[in-house]
């Protein structure tokens, strides 16, 4: 975490670099003798990583130092929505992973979606990475793709993030969405997700199928906040995805 609060509770502050490399410390100590060693770090969840560039910056560096945490760079992750400035900045100063929430092949439905899209949109992206990552040796972007039924999940829109991501060194994560009361989106059926899956991977991508995990207590992928007690408003629904989001119920 590295902000408290998020769109649902409102913005708090941002945390400093000592209180987000505390939170990896706290875990080593609580859960090394439940689950062995932590190996594994993710700058995600309440709040977007890049919008506090300074500090995540310098906690993965003490993550990652011989003389702080020691973890690989490889196996500490910031995930970013698409802030395209901070994402070159980080590019160029860190040698950690980066996950980018890529969500749709269009920008109409990453403007619905992922409203950043308005002001980064998937061509400056994209294109971004393109000719960042050709800069990086061995390195690989991982994008993660939510799959909502009826909104990204078409055939069409496999064949359309293939054509999206030919160029870029990457890795696409698939992932299931957790439906709740904050939102009108419904997971993706599974055996959608695995034919959606196929033909990204007889195109010859790299692609993964992510479990769900945190369901039963509102921590998973999209989950976390509390909805049901502050309730923001729904995002309005384009009109040609009225009927899909109706269907999928």
């Amino acid at each position: 975490m590295v902000a408290y609060g998020d769109c649902r509770m409102g913005l708090k502050r941002n945390l400093s670099a000592a209180e987000i490399v505390e939170q990896a410390v706290f875990a080593r100590r609580l859960l090394s003798h439940e689950v062995g060693s932590i190996t594994n770090v993710v700058f995600m969840g309440m709040g977007e990583p890049l919008h506090n560039i300074e500090n995540v910056i310098k906690a993965a560096d003490i993550l990652v130092d011989e003389q702080g945490l020691h973890f690989s760079p490889r196996k500490v992750t910031i995930s970013t929505s698409g802030l395209v400035p901070q994402m070159k900045r980080f590019l160029n100063e860190s040698n950690c992973a980066l996950a980018v929430s890529l969500n749709a092949t269009t920008d109409e439905v990453r403007n619905w979606v992922m409203p950043i899209n308005r002001k980064y949109n998937l061509e400056l992206l994209l294109g971004t990475l393109r000719e960042e990552l050709c800069l990086k040796q061995n390195y690989k972007v991982l994008f993660e793709y939510v799959m909502l039924a009826g909104v990204n999940d078409s055939v069409d829109d496999a064949k359309r993030l293939i054509d999206l991501v030919r160029g870029i060194p990457c890795k696409i994560n698939l992932i299931s969405f957790n439906p709740h009361c904050g939102s009108q989106f419904k997971p993706t059926r599974e055996e959608k997700m695995i034919e959606f899956r196929n033909i990204l991977a007889e195109a010859g991508c790299i692609v993964f199928l992510r479990p769900s995990r945190g369901d039963d207590q509102m921590a998973a992928c999209g989950q976390l906040g509390k909805p049901g007690e502050i309730q923001a408003p729904l995002l309005k629904v384009p009109p040609k995805f009225q009927a899909a989001l109706e269907a999928s119920i």
